[in-house]
């Protein structure tokens, strides 16, 4: 997936960019609205995320000229104007949704998920492994039909591990998935969480469906797979 991202404060935008690259997006970063139009008519994006307020060429403006121009990929804009009327404005200009500053990556990651995935349908909506049936948007796990009770971090880290089945992911894109970039956690908390969750969907027959990749991070069990 291909994200443009446009935004004045830079070192949101770098925060921003070096979050979704790590998230393995393809990204290109602009800092003001004329900058984000043009590279918009060269290239093909997915998503375009927006800074409401930006020099030379306001968000909503960009917004509205990408629809006017046939553009058909996700549009997330950036605020922090949280008045009903603006953000009905920008709805009505052609965003997909709105999210007001300041925020946590965390809940940029979800936003940009939803909308690839209501644009892109690239996310299974069930995921199905052997006995499991992962439901991401009931937010739910089943085991032989029968659900599992998840907290909502324990979901958040099976979801991330079921959509990603077959590739590693590092203890650092976890962390973000789960916590989000500027949030601090204890650096045994995802290890703590692993434990939880083997405890809840492992039978202690078979190896953990969740493996251990020594110093890297983890994966779904390859047999399982």
């Amino acid at each position: 997936m291909k994200i443009l991202i446009a935004e004045d404060d830079m070192r949101l935008l770098k925060n921003i960019v070096f979050m979704l690259k790590k998230e393995r997006y393809l990204v290109d970063g602009v800092e003001n609205g004329i900058e984000a139009l043009e590279k918009a008519f060269i290239e093909e994006y997915d998503l375009i995320i927006l800074d409401w307020m930006m020099p030379k060429m306001d968000g909503i403006i960009v917004c509205q000229e990408l629809r006017k121009n046939g553009y058909e990929g996700g549009i997330l804009m950036l605020t922090a104007r949280d008045d009903a009327q603006d953000v009905v404005q920008g709805l009505d200009m052609g965003a997909d949704d709105y999210l007001i500053k300041p925020f946590k990556m965390q809940v940029l990651l979800a936003r940009i998920r939803a909308i690839l995935r209501r644009k892109n349908k690239p996310i299974e909506q069930i995921i199905q492994l052997q006995s499991y049936e992962l439901h991401i948007d009931a937010r739910a796990l089943f085991k032989n039909h029968e659900k599992i009770e998840l907290t909502k971090n324990e979901f958040l880290l099976l979801e991330y591990l079921f959509i990603n089945k077959g590739r590693i992911l590092t203890r650092e894109q976890i962390y973000d998935h789960i916590w989000g970039y500027d949030e601090e956690v204890s650096n045994n908390a995802l290890d703590a969480l692993v434990k939880l969750v083997r405890k809840k969907i492992d039978d202690g027959e078979q190896p953990s469906l969740i493996q251990t990749v020594r110093g890297i991070g983890y994966k779904l069990r390859d047999a399982y797979v």
